[in-house]
C-alpha cells in the first residue's frame, strides 16, 4: 500500500516533470572541454540539452551520495564495533554456568524487619 502511494504521489509526478523539462530542451548544443579554443571538434560534444541537465543532475546525485557515505564512515565503524562486542558478550554468557536456583546470598547482615 504504501509502495503504491509513493509511486502515485513522488515517482508520477516527477516523470511528468523529467519528461516536459526533456520536451522543452531538445535544442542541440556543443559542450566543449577546451575552453582556450572552443570549436576544437576533437574536445567538443553536441548533444541535446536536456542530456547535459540529466548528466549535471545524475552527477550531482553521485558526489553528494558519496560525501553522505563518507561522512558517515565514523558511525558505521561504532556501530560495527558495538555489534562486536555485543557478539563477545552474548558468546561469554553462553560459556558461563548458570546460577543454581535459589535465594541469592545475601551480603551482609539482613535488616531488621519493620514493626507493623
Amino acid at each position: 500500500m504504501i509502495n503504491r502511494f509513493i509511486l502515485i504521489v513522488v515517482f508520477v509526478p516527477l516523470a511528468i516533470v523529467l519528461i516536459a523539462l526533456a520536451v522543452a530542451n531538445r535544442e542541440m548544443v556543443a559542450f566543449t572541454v577546451d575552453p582556450f579554443n572552443p570549436g576544437n571538434p576533437g574536445l567538443t560534444v553536441t548533444l541535446p540539452f536536456f542530456v547535459f541537465l540529466f548528466a549535471a543532475l545524475a552527477l550531482g546525485l553521485a558526489i553528494g551520495s558519496l560525501v553522505t557515505w563518507v561522512r558517515q564512515g565514523r558511525h558505521r565503524k561504532l556501530a560495527r564495533q558495538r555489534g562486536a562486542e555485543a557478539e563477545n558478550l552474548r558468546q561469554a554468557l553462553a560459556r558461563t554456568p548458570a546460577a543454581p536456583a535459589g535465594p541469592a546470598p545475601s551480603s551482609g547482615p539482613a535488616l531488621p524487619k519493620a514493626p507493623d
